[in-house]
């Protein structure tokens, strides 16, 4: 079984959200603290303000989509190592200086051996 969370970040420091290398910066130091390494990233600064930043880590992959002007930010986090979303999750509310989080969680059935049915 895989988990993906789905978290909504608020009150969150709004010049953070919209600064492209601080995100990345807070995307970095998060990913070490699970012991996970970034395997490749994409990122695009939105004009006039917002961040969107994704991750293929080494347990699996995560997303950031920011709305500094409501101190909001979108975090997707899908990984089958146990703890690893919630964790991730968590250092990416404390790095965002978030008020109040919400999580909604998802488990994924993989199946075993590859079959399909």
């Amino acid at each position: 079984m895989a988990m993906q969370l789905i978290v909504d970040l608020y009150g969150c420091d709004h010049a953070l959200l919209d600064d492209e290398a601080l995100v990345r910066e807070t995307a970095w130091k998060a990913v070490a603290s699970i012991g996970a390494d970034i395997v490749e990233e994409c990122m695009h600064k939105f004009q006039p303000i917002g961040v969107s930043y994704i991750a293929v880590i080494t347990t699996s992959h995560f997303s950031v989509h920011t709305w500094p002007e409501c101190g909001y930010a979108a975090v997707d986090v899908f990984s089958c190592a146990e703890g690893i979303p919630a964790q991730l999750a968590d250092a990416l509310a404390v790095a965002f200086a978030a008020e109040h989080k919400t999580v909604r969680s998802i488990e994924r059935q993989i199946p075993e051996g590859g079959d399909s049915t």
